[in-house]
């Protein structure tokens, strides 16, 4: 049953008997009620509303015919259907990362008796979060496990939103699936469900032991160096620092932030397509400014959560857009190289921080950077190093208040506002000497739209942090409808880093896919 709106002071139940009346057509009788999803519509401040479907258990069967009518129909969830190869696997099949899709692809692997080996170049989770830690409050990159990379990939230390808008069946699977590791119960109703930092790191902790209970393989510490390759086209084995490891298949799942991982992949004659992408900074407001924005008089009230926006607009024919909110979140330095900043997002499943930030990120196209490869990564790396000199070294990042920022000048200290990257390691600086000029001007015309239609964005005392750099990958690995890379034919690129994700979700998705077409080709 959807579509059931209830004021936002009012409990579930009141949706599940209104779902039930509106069934009372058909006569039927219900044996069961409950909520499938739930989203909130706070576009009138004077009637903000929970938005339900219910799935309500009836005896007997109806037709869609007969149920349309009363805003309902029947519920046909996705099955995961397997089906088995008559190829025989060489050897084990190797996956290179342990991000959201080299982990779904191994785990569902594993789970049919494939026995993958993972080759993931950072370290578990709990030794990641360690090494995360010393970053904040030393300022000591370690450049192979950092918030990029390690187990769980760059999703882990985010706020673990699990939106996507790829509308893929498979999504629901996913959610079930961290639902069982762990991920809290209310992932499986609310349309923007999130995890938070504080719980991602157990559940990829319990998923690489499921995998490996499985028979699967992970390799920490283990970083990605080159291929072996027969005369046929088909790699044969994978190479590390310290050995070759026979492989059946390799699934690079890499993430966007391996770069010299893109070297070994185009040393071997691995195709590449340079992409559009995005760059920006980061905005932070007061959480209770947001609220005041969205609720109104409402703000502040229990049953409403942290207020959250989604915001875009097109300047001279580019993207502004947020991108990654996180309600009462922090924001975190990003860093993967020596001598760059870069900053994300992040919040723990409380989302109860006192401050509120998103990224604003700008379109960047391929004209833009002189459409190669090199080209988009000189790009981005660019930013990021402006962005350190900015900041004073040490992985200090630039700051600028929104008032400043707007009106062309620097030099006014953040007060009501204080920046949370690297617990307040910033400096005031100009960010238009950061961005690139175009990427600055649309941003001024992105936050000033913005302002006209969130009421927080018109104050000056927001602060922006720089660079925001990492949003997707600047490239793309080009693979047919097998999910086969052209180079060699038994190399299957999938996720974020091949630029067929955006996200922890659609990125799972990806690698559930991936698996399943291993599956279908190969014999266990």
């Amino acid at each position: 049953m959807r579509d059931i709106r209830i004021p936002f002071d009012r409990g579930e139940a009141e949706a599940l008997e209104k779902a039930k009346k509106k069934l009372a057509p058909l006569g039927a009788t219900v044996r069961d009620a409950s909520v499938f999803r739930r989203s909130l519509d706070a576009r009138r401040t004077d009637a903000i509303r929970f938005v339900y479907t219910v799935c309500v258990d009836v005896e007997g069967s109806y037709s869609s015919r007969r149920l349309a009518p009363l805003g309902a129909a029947p519920l046909c969830e996705p099955i995961l259907s397997v089906a088995y190869g008559q190829q025989t696997l060489s050897a084990r099949p190797v996956i290179v990362g342990f991000g959201p899709c080299g982990m779904f692809c191994a785990l569902l692997l594993a789970e049919h008796g494939y026995r993958p080996i993972v080759l993931e170049r950072g370290d578990s989770a709990g030794d990641r979060v360690e090494a995360v830690r010393r970053f904040v409050e030393q300022g000591t990159l370690d450049p192979d496990s950092n918030i990029q990379f390690g187990a769980g990939g760059a999703g882990t230390f985010s706020d673990g939103k699990l939106t996507t808008r790829i509308g893929d069946p498979f999504c629901r699977y996913i959610l079930k699936r961290l639902h069982e590791f762990g991920a809290p119960a209310d992932i499986l109703v609310n349309a923007r469900p999130h995890i938070g930092t504080d719980l991602l790191p157990g559940i990829v902790d319990r998923i690489a032991a499921r995998i490996t209970e499985c028979g699967g393989q992970i390799l920490f510490r283990t970083r990605f160096c080159g291929l072996r390759a027969d005369s046929a086209g088909r790699i044969t084995a994978v190479c590390t620092e310290h050995t070759e490891i026979p492989c059946g298949v390799v699934v690079p799942a890499i993430g966007h932030s391996a770069r010299d991982t893109y070297d070994v992949l185009e040393r071997h004659g691995i195709r590449m397509e340079a992409k559009p992408f995005s760059v920006g900074v980061r905005i932070e407001h007061l959480q209770a400014d947001i609220d005041r924005s969205l609720y109104g008089k409402h703000a502040g009230h229990p049953a409403l959560p942290p207020g959250e926006y989604q915001l875009s607009t097109r300047v001279h024919g580019r993207g502004v857009y947020s991108f990654c909110m996180c309600p009462g979140g922090t924001v975190a330095a990003a860093a993967s190289e020596q001598g760059g900043v870069v900053t994300n997002g992040m919040s723990e499943n409380a989302r109860d921080g006192v401050n509120a930030n998103s990224a604003i990120a700008v379109s960047v196209f391929p004209e833009d950077y002189g459409g190669s490869v090199c080209g988009a990564i000189d790009f981005v790396r660019a930013v990021e190093r402006a962005a350190f000199t900015a900041g004073g070294g040490d992985f200090c990042a630039p700051v600028q208040t929104v008032g400043d920022f707007l009106a062309h000048r620097m030099g006014t200290e953040p007060g009501r506002v204080l920046p949370t990257y690297r617990q307040g390691s910033v400096k005031v600086a100009d960010l238009s000497a950061v961005l690139p000029d175009f990427v600055a001007q649309a941003l001024r015309a992105g936050l000033t739209d913005f302002a006209r239609r969130l009421p927080a964005f018109a104050n000056a005392d927001a602060v922006l942090t720089g660079a925001e750099t990492r949003t997707s990958a600047p490239v793309r690995i080009p693979r047919d409808e097998a999910g086969l890379s052209p180079a060699f034919s038994n190399l299957y690129p999938c996720g974020e880093g091949a630029g067929y994700a955006g996200g922890i979700t659609s990125a799972s998705v990806d690698g559930v896919r991936c698996a399943l077409k291993i599956m279908e080709r190969y014999a266990k």
